[in-house]
């Protein structure tokens, strides 16, 4: 099938298992092998506490994305890339050797079980938002940062 014409999307990043750092930089190499898709831009790496989950703490990056793949299959091949690293889900936020989380795709409004667009719970985490003011400033208000400075998180050199 033809690539639809591109659109940017973004992805949050995170690892807790294994050489966490390693996962997300692979990840991020990935990303930029997608059919389709090229990386713009990716944050720096993050290190932050877990949020709602268990272990130790995260691995946490943003990257941008340009895209012909549209948002179903952009997210279909963001799990073959966390199964490839072998992502498991025992439970609902378990420990984990990748995470990919499709953020936002253009400017879709999606509402379905398997996938929801713009994130649900996006501007809730530290983790996401300030690796994404990094990148998209202007994605990113003020008020959205002031709501996590509570979220132990720290950019790492």
């Amino acid at each position: 099938m033809p690539p639809r014409p591109p659109v940017q999307a973004w992805v949050a990043l995170g690892a807790n298992l294994g050489d966490a750092c390693a996962s997300v930089r692979a990840a991020l190499e990935a990303l930029g092998c997608l059919p389709y898709t090229r990386l713009l831009r990716a944050s720096s790496l993050y290190r932050s506490a877990p949020w709602q989950a268990e272990g130790a703490d995260f691995i946490n990056a943003v990257a941008e994305l340009q895209t012909g793949l549209s948002a179903p299959d952009l997210l279909r091949a963001l799990q073959a890339l966390e199964q490839a690293a072998g992502r498991e889900r025992p439970w609902r936020n378990a420990p984990r050797t990748l995470d990919l989380d499709l953020l936002e795709y253009g400017a879709a409004r999606i509402e379905s079980d398997w996938l929801t667009l713009p994130h649900p719970r996006l501007h809730e985490r530290a983790f996401v938002l300030l690796p994404l003011a990094e990148i998209a400033p202007e994605r990113v208000s003020a008020a959205a940062l002031a709501r996590v400075a509570g979220q132990r998180i720290e950019k790492l050199a």
